[in-house]
């Protein structure tokens, strides 16, 4: 392969002069390598740039009124209802209140009440986000994204919201008590 570079292999090298516009629309190693070994996954991105198909979005609809997912011994104390959502980059904003930036820090029932008006998504979203990780960010792995939408309460009797956060190689969920301090890693996720 490296003779047909060095002989000027035009396939080759328009092969390699995608490489930066398929990063840009954010292409990984991954991406090519399960391209290159699915041929009908090929054959389909062919039909593509011939113009013989399309590509259409997938729409990724939430319901946002649903019952949430309840942890074992967790209890709803609040489940702020949000209608259908489609899920789109877009339409989502990572918060952070003032109190929370330049390495500052507030209690979780203090950015309770100063998200109250806010719109906040709720845990629904967030359990939609683990069963499609595809659609995450990476640019959300090293902080914790909470969904104060929905508020629980532990069999302990604190309440707890729960968050999205990247640990050992996939996306998690966990449970911060509000009684606990959230920094500028904790950003809530709000309709932007």
């Amino acid at each position: 392969m490296v003779a047909r570079v060095f002989q000027g292999d035009p396939l080759l090298l328009a092969m390699l002069a995608m490489e930066d516009s398929a990063k840009k629309a954010g292409f990984t190693e991954a991406d090519f390598k399960n391209l290159a070994s699915d041929e009908d996954l090929m054959l389909k991105f062919f039909s593509v740039v011939r113009s013989i198909a399309r590509v259409e979005k997938i729409p990724h609809l939430i319901d946002l009124d649903a019952k949430p997912f309840i942890p074992v011994d967790w209890k709803i104390e609040e489940h702020k209802k949000g209608g259908q959502f489609e899920w789109d980059l877009k339409k989502v904003h990572l918060y952070l209140s003032k109190k929370q930036k330049g390495g500052k820090h507030i209690e979780g029932n203090a950015l309770r009440t100063e998200l109250a008006k806010k719109p906040v998504f709720n845990a629904n979203l967030l359990d939609y986000l683990l069963a499609h990780p595809e659609l995450i960010p990476d640019e959300w792995k090293g902080k914790a994204i909470f969904f104060w939408g929905t508020v629980y309460r532990f069999a302990d009797g604190n309440l707890v919201v729960r968050c999205l956060y990247w640990g050992d190689g996939q996306w998690r969920s966990d449970g911060h008590y509000l009684g606990h301090d959230c920094n500028e890693s904790d950003p809530a996720l709000v309709r932007a």
